[in-house]
């Protein structure tokens, strides 16, 4: 795939994934724990998808390298998914 298209269509893909997050977070129930656990899922998709535009635009290759370093942290925003799907079962059956 040609690196523009392919920076082009990353771009939209972590876009669409931090607003989707944001409207998933927006119908979570407001108990402290999901809350709290909400937002750091929030800072972790909005995260992958602001540092892979910066990718984009790094002046050096090394500062594309630890930009992108950050972006290869999305299993971050899979860990607070995996998290609030638990929290979030437990809180339905109490």
């Amino acid at each position: 795939m040609d690196p523009i298209l392919f920076n082009e269509t990353f771009k939209k893909c972590t876009k669409l994934l931090a607003l989707s997050i944001l409207k998933f977070y927006s119908g979570l129930s407001k108990k402290d724990e999901l809350r709290i656990i909400g937002k750091q899922l929030i800072r972790s998709a909005t995260s992958v998808s602001a540092n892979f535009r910066a990718t984009c635009i790094a002046r050096t290759p090394r500062e594309r390298y630890s930009k992108f370093c950050v972006v290869v942290e999305a299993d971050e925003t899979i860990f607070w998914l995996e998290i609030l799907r638990r929290k979030s079962s437990e809180c339905q059956s109490s």
